[in-house]
């Protein structure tokens, strides 16, 4: 088995990622067994302020530092649970001494398998507005949507007043269930919970569209790598 590497960036991201591998490996192998699994984080604060400064170069180069740090702990090959630097990817995969697996990949591919052919994407105001799934849904002709700008505006409140500190509201979630039915009455036929931190507060039975968990999906991909199953 491969020895996984998560480089996290908000601790409840990291540590959703983190429990799916470790909850779900027997899938795959006995009870109570999964892949040796190690989990470097900067500070939120750290990426935030880097980000501020240098951009998403920057933030690249972090996601690279961290890439470095796991592999030197033995991981062969590392995944980030955070959508939005994900902006970064491509630099930070190209300064990395390992291989990294992309979040929204596993996704995409899904979206492919069932068919959808229009996706709301839900996540911070960077992940929204940016090229993290909107390139990767172009490229296999699937169109995204995103919210109005004070739906956007009110995500992210959302997200770094509330999920970030691991505070789940029911007023939120509420807020969250209305804007998937306005997403459904626009023509969506499914939707991404691209902020690694609103699967925690948004689950299936609150949603009137099917939802990509994108979190959990990048654990998923990630064991199955890991001990070698076939990815799509």
């Amino acid at each position: 088995m491969k020895h996984i590497g998560i480089a996290g960036c908000s601790a409840e991201g990291a540590a959703l990622c983190y429990r799916t591998i470790c909850q779900e490996g027997s899938q795959f192998l006995k009870e109570h067994d999964h892949p040796e699994v190690s989990v470097h984080t900067f500070s939120l604060a750290h990426y935030m302020e880097v980000l501020d400064k240098q951009g998403w170069e920057g933030v690249g180069r972090l996601m690279a530092d961290s890439a470095t740090k796991l592999s030197r702990a033995g991981a062969e090959f590392v995944v980030c649970p955070d959508n939005t630097v994900h902006q970064a990817f491509d630099l930070a995969a190209s300064l990395s001494p390992i291989p990294w697996l992309h979040i929204a990949d596993a996704i995409t591919q899904e979206a492919v398998n069932r068919k959808y052919r229009r996706i709301a994407v839900f996540g911070t105001r960077w992940l929204m507005e940016g090229p993290v799934y909107a390139d990767k849904f172009a490229a296999a002709e699937i169109e995204s949507v995103i919210p109005a700008d004070g739906d956007r505006e009110k995500i992210k409140t959302i997200i770094f007043s509330e999920l970030v500190k691991g505070q789940l509201k029911p007023a939120s979630r509420r807020y969250f269930s209305g804007l998937i039915d306005q997403m459904r009455d626009q023509g969506c036929d499914a939707v991404v919970l691209g902020c690694t931190e609103i699967p925690l507060l948004v689950r299936q039975v609150d949603s009137a569209l099917p939802i990509f968990d994108s979190t959990r999906m990048l654990a998923r991909t990630a064991l199955k790598h890991a001990v070698g199953c076939e990815l799509p």
